[in-house]
């Protein structure tokens, strides 16, 4: 029987006694970004005039040549706080001239945005579809969750690696709720979100951001053999984002880029 307590002890997870950052900070920090996002503006208060790292679809870029500097036009977005690591997931949908569904990590160091890290996704790009993920993403409830009915952090992180540990290991039960939805691109399935690959399927290079306040994970990583156009490992740049209740997973949004339009398939 799978066990998320157990789960979390293997994955050597353990919270720290403090916050590294308040969430007013990473709420504030973040609307910069969007604000900058959506006026083309490579920079915002809470960059640092130190170096920052700026990475879209895992290549380091130029921030000032990046989707940054393209006044994205912002139909719909949402935003999770990690005070223990310090860092916000914001997921973006833009269904103008020019569509993306644009996931962004900002990572911190004493207050200031150190490391950008963005999945941008948009035409050719696995299952895109703007209005698609426009319209379900409208449809979704990710309200906060009462303070007495939030899961743990540990309990969080072991629900979001249990679905994409199952990937690799049939005998992983991920805690899925009932109903369960997944938007992957634009497309919507409700009902089961179990998913399975044929091996070798080994994920690496997780970077995580967890949201108790919202029972919320998000999981930068490598998806392999999806991508006809690259080796099956590490494969492509892919995240997937989470919404957990009582320990169950109940939303799952993936967004995956694509070295040749769908991947190749």
């Amino acid at each position: 029987m799978f066990s998320l307590a157990l789960l979390a002890c293997v994955a050597g997870f353990a919270p720290l006694a403090s916050a590294a950052c308040t969430r007013a900070q990473l709420q504030e920090a973040t609307a910069g970004y969007l604000a900058a996002l959506a006026e083309g503006k490579p920079t915002f208060a809470a960059l640092s005039a130190d170096k920052v790292v700026y990475q879209e679809n895992d290549v380091a870029l130029d921030i000032s040549k990046g989707v940054l500097s393209q006044a994205v036009k912002i139909d719909f977005n949402r935003s999770i706080y990690d005070t223990t690591d310090c860092a916000s997931y914001t997921e973006i949908v833009s269904t103008g001239k020019h569509p993306y569904v644009i996931g962004t990590r900002l990572a911190f160091t004493d207050a200031k945005v150190t490391k950008i890290e963005s999945n941008v996704c948009d035409d050719g790009d696995w299952l895109f579809n703007a209005a698609g993920s426009l319209r379900y993403n409208q449809q979704e409830k990710w309200d906060p969750i009462p303070e007495a009915k939030r899961d743990t952090r540990a309990v969080i992180k072991a629900a979001g690696d249990a679905y994409i540990n199952a990937w690799e290991d049939a005998s992983v039960n991920p805690p899925f709720a009932t109903p369960c939805a997944r938007l992957e691109g634009g497309s919507y399935l409700q009902g089961n979100c179990k998913l399975t690959f044929p091996p070798p399927f080994h994920v690496i290079n997780k970077r995580y951001t967890i949201d108790e306040e919202l029972g919320a994970i998000d999981v930068f990583h490598n998806f392999p053999f999806l991508d006809k156009a690259l080796a099956r490992e590490p494969g492509t740049q892919t995240n997937n984002f989470m919404r957990i209740e009582g320990g169950k997973i109940r939303y799952i949004h993936e967004n995956t880029v694509c070295t040749k339009k769908s991947c190749a398939k």
